[in-house]
């Protein structure tokens, strides 16, 4: 790479983040849509490796702007963050779980306890969901475009701006009718919109509070995507002879995303719009980028 484009993206770190993270994405889950290729195994490792697009964007501005790579992705290495924060992010998406399984339930959505899953499908949906399936994003979206953004707005308006980024960001996924988003009703998709914005601010709280441990945060966001598993819904009632019940599954989008907002709003009356966190957030520093000279943080 010539000198003059490593210069060009280190004056211009966010956009060409972006631009490097949704080209590699799309490109390649967007060929997977084109295709029509059928939903396997296969499948679900290039979906899942069309999402690598996040950390090779951060990691081709972090190159180009001379930053350390090692300090980078040293955030997927962090885990001594106290037992407290372990604690939260294994268990509070249960507790998101619970909560959402209730307001199913007095909603009057039928549930079938028989239909649980077993315990080491969640831990190899955990284990998937932080390498593979959501979490390799992170080092991407909260690793490094989230502490760029904290230096200039608050954690809440950061968050919102990775959520929208984030959200458009899947795009591909949704034209594919081979995958679960390209299956969902507009209904759906819109709650899947909102579910998003809260995450992005529990995500950033997570960040934030751990110093900048993207594996607390992978964990987590692993976690919370798991959780269907264990969801008790009834599913022959929710696709009665293969036709999905437009109500009821309605009614288990909306309780499903109802804890999460609830606890975005939680976190934002405790913790501070501000800050998210009793802490100060990390800086690009702590995300591996080198300083911005006096010229260009005026650009």
């Amino acid at each position: 790479m010539s000198s003059s484009i490593r210069a060009w993206i280190d004056r211009h770190r966010l956009l060409s983040f972006i631009a490097i993270a949704y080209a590699f994405t799309w490109t390649i889950q967007g060929a997977l849509a084109y295709s029509g290729m059928e939903a396997s195994w296969t499948h679900s490792i290039l979906i899942g490796f069309g999402g690598f697009g996040p950390p090779i964007g951060a990691a081709v501005v972090i190159w180009a702007s001379g930053g350390s790579l090692r300090t980078w992705i040293g955030q997927m290495f962090k885990w001594r963050i106290g037992a407290k924060w372990w604690a939260l992010a294994l268990g509070l998406p249960f507790i998101i779980l619970s909560l959402g399984v209730l307001l199913f339930v007095v909603a009057g959505g039928p549930i079938d306890l028989t239909s649980l899953g077993s315990p080491f499908i969640y831990l190899f949906a955990m284990a998937w969901g932080t390498v593979w399936g959501g979490g390799q994003e992170d080092l991407g979206w909260r690793g490094f475009m989230l502490p760029i953004l904290q230096e200039s707005y608050s954690a809440l308006v950061s968050s919102a701006i990775v959520g929208v980024t984030w959200a458009a960001w899947h795009l591909p996924l949704f034209l594919n009718a081979t995958t679960t988003h390209g299956g969902w009703p507009l209904s759906q998709q819109l709650l899947w919109m909102v579910s998003i914005f809260a995450g992005s601010i529990l995500w950033t709280w997570m960040y934030n509070s751990t110093g900048g441990s993207v594996l607390a945060v992978a964990v987590f966001h692993a976690g919370i995507n798991a959780m269907g598993i264990f969801h008790p819904a009834d599913q022959e009632a929710l696709i009665p002879d293969g036709a999905p019940d437009p109500w009821l599954n309605l009614l288990a989008e909306v309780t499903g995303a109802v804890p999460l907002v609830l606890v975005a709003i939680l976190l934002i009356v405790v913790y501070g719009a501000n800050r998210l966190a009793n802490r100060d957030p990390p800086t690009p520093q702590d995300a591996g980028l080198p300083p911005e000279t006096e010229s260009e943080a005026v650009e």
